[in-house]
């Protein structure tokens, strides 16, 4: 541990007592969760602060389920600007519901798909049952510390270069919850591993994990697709080849973006923002200055989905449409090893679960 971890460390102490005693009411009834029967509900969280690649696990599971059925994202909308229960429509915008929901709207837009959000879950489950006849499964979107709903199947997620085994509480490391709490999760996925796993280094985790009897464990990777023109660029401003890449990203871990971009050209260049970023007018400012300094001419600009979600709507968002610019998607994929049982899990468990608004706490 770090020298400065260790001055601070009697913080994560007190942290951890809290976090104890908080769970320590719910575990034994004092603090009451609530459980909604007959109607799926699938939690996908972490025990560390962000970084484990919640987004595009829950676009997994949407892109699994939502062949034939109605299902709903419920998330807590991290840093919006609206308050209480909201469901996305045409005209809402990302500050209204936050970057991660109004991506999944996005990309997702049906009439079979809803995107919800309410920082009291048990509320918004609720007014999505009473709205939604016919709704089939609801995710929820980060709420594995949301000890107030107890989900029917509860997947939790923790980095494979950062596992929460390894880490420390808050503020010395990441942890939200220690460790010992993983083994309230269904599920377990150890998430952006090395596209080529070998059976060695998967048993060494599995033994360093050590799931419990009712618990699965699960490895997946980031797939990433083809960049993908920002909408309104100039085509024609587009270089056949490139020599630069400058990416703007305000996400948690860069680390397998930047590895990814840099087999695509010779130089990298980041601008790091916090998780979740509000793009100001000097942001925009700064980003299109050190993208103009940059010497060659075979130059791109390159930003995540999420953070994409920020820019679009800035008022000043033309001015990097003069760029050849680019947002890069992501996918997950699970080993093939894992990917079918993963699959079948999550079906059988949606499958044995009907729809009749049934609600009790336990």
């Amino acid at each position: 541990m770090k020298f400065w971890k260790i001055i601070i460390y009697p913080l994560s102490l007190l942290y951890g007592l809290v976090i104890f005693i908080r769970n320590k009411f719910y575990d034994s009834h004092i603090f009451k969760s609530h459980f909604f029967s007959d109607i799926p509900v699938i939690s996908v969280g972490n025990l560390s602060a962000g970084g484990t690649g919640k987004t595009p696990h829950i676009e997994y599971l949407i892109d699994l389920l939502n062949s034939n059925q109605k299902i709903a994202v419920l998330s807590r909308g991290y840093k919006r600007k609206s308050k209480n229960f909201l469901i996305a429509n045409e005209y809402t915008k990302w500050q209204d519901i936050g970057d991660e929901p109004m991506q999944y709207f996005k990309k997702f837009n049906n009439p079979n798909f809803i995107v919800a959000v309410d920082k009291n879950r048990k509320r918004g489950i609720q007014k999505l049952l009473k709205q939604y006849d016919d709704l089939s499964v609801i995710l929820l979107d980060d709420a594995y510390q949301h000890r107030k709903v107890k989900p029917g199947l509860s997947i939790l997620l923790t980095d494979y270069y950062c596992p929460y085994y390894n880490d420390y509480l808050l503020p010395s490391g990441k942890l939200r919850e220690p460790a010992r709490e993983a083994k309230r999760a269904d599920i377990i996925v150890v998430t952006k591993c090395p596209r080529i796993l070998s059976p060695i280094t998967a048993k060494t985790i599995e033994e360093k994990i050590k799931p419990l009897p009712h618990q699965k464990l699960f490895f997946s990777y980031i797939k990433y697709e083809k960049l993908c023109p920002v909408p309104g660029i100039n085509i024609e401003k587009i270089p056949e080849k490139f020599y630069s890449i400058m990416i703007i990203a305000g996400i948690a871990n860069t680390y397998p973006l930047e590895e990814h971009l840099k087999r695509l050209c010779v130089e990298l260049e980041i601008l790091k923002f916090s998780d979740h970023h509000s793009f100001s007018d000097m942001d925009i400012a700064t980003i299109c200055e050190k993208f103009r300094n940059i010497v060659s001419k075979n130059k791109i600009l390159v930003t995540t989905e999420k953070d994409l979600i920020r820019l679009e709507n800035h008022k000043m968002f033309d001015r990097l449409q003069e760029f050849p610019f680019f947002y890069i998607p992501i996918k997950i994929e699970f080993h093939k090893n894992y990917k079918n049982h993963f699959d079948q899990k999550i079906l059988n468990y949606v499958r044995k679960n009907s729809r009749n608004h049934k609600f009790h706490s336990i």
